[in-house]
């Protein structure tokens, strides 16, 4: 381990040697560590479990305080563990988040006096593109940003880099169930916006001022899941002008919601 608290990994392929470096400040390890980080206010990612650890009671307490907590812990190969072979991670390795995650309750309750916006990732799988859309939308003046537990990219220094420190600027809510946040949502006087390339509806047939609106935005391989689809109030595409639909989620989320900037710009001017 070096002065900066990363660790470098050397390993051998095609006779070249590859070295891939990894910050420490971003986990914790060890069973009772981790159970510390876990009796904490510490925001955890996730959790991994060495396959061939014995149970015992502090394994079994771990559990124990992740499920009590909602965080998710997975058992995993030595592969996983493999770059933090010059660790006493004795088989367990928590993953912390950057970033303090807040409540849908609390989000909402902050913002029952003003109309707001947000942006819901449903299987965003890459960590570049979640930062680069936590970057847009904090240029956006979006008001939160709300991912699932599992399924989804959460807030990794990765994403916090790649979003040139914009996590810092925005709620991002973070939530077990992605069906129950939308019905909770719907609930409380949100209109709920589900991107589908089938759709009828283009994304600029929706008028944005004026409510509160939740954009879902699908992973890079699946789209909206079809239980969130038709929970939507509507459904929206982006029409492509040629057969060729491999637009970049980041890419795509920027072009709708600027395009609710549009519309409210358009709307001041004409006041």
């Amino acid at each position: 381990m070096n002065k900066t608290g990363s660790m470098k990994l050397k390993h051998n392929s095609n006779s070249q040697t590859e070295t891939k470096v990894f910050s420490t400040d971003n986990i914790v390890y060890g069973k009772n560590s981790v159970i510390e980080a876990l009796s904490s206010d510490r925001e955890i990612n996730k959790i991994i479990i060495s396959g061939t650890n014995h149970s015992d009671a502090k394994i079994e307490q771990i559990k124990s305080l992740a499920r009590k907590l909602g965080v998710v812990f997975q058992f995993a190969g030595k592969d996983k563990f493999a770059p933090y072979s010059g660790l006493n991670h004795q088989g367990v390795i928590a993953f912390v988040s950057p970033i303090k995650y807040v409540e849908l309750d609390d989000f909402m309750n902050s913002h029952k006096s003003v109309v707001s916006s947000m942006v819901i990732l449903d299987g965003v799988e890459d960590s570049h593109n979640t930062g680069a859309i936590i970057r847009t939308c904090v240029c956006a003046g979006i008001d939160g940003i709300l991912i699932p537990s599992r399924r989804n990219c959460l807030i990794t220094p990765i994403v916090e880099k790649t979003s040139a420190g914009a996590v810092n600027h925005i709620d991002i809510i973070k939530v077990n169930s992605l069906s129950g946040a939308v019905q909770k949502l719907k609930d409380n006087n949100w209109w709920v916006i589900a991107t589908d390339a089938k759709s009828e509806k283009n994304y600029y047939d929706i008028d944005y001022c004026d409510m509160n609106f939740a954009i879902i935005m699908g992973g890079e391989h699946t789209g909206v899941s079809k239980t969130l689809l038709k929970m939507s109030d509507f459904q929206v595409k982006i029409p492509m002008l040629k057969d060729f639909n491999s637009l970049n989620v980041s890419n795509a989320m920027s072009i709708i919601i600027y395009e609710s900037v549009r519309q409210k710009l358009s709307k001041n001017e004409d006041k």
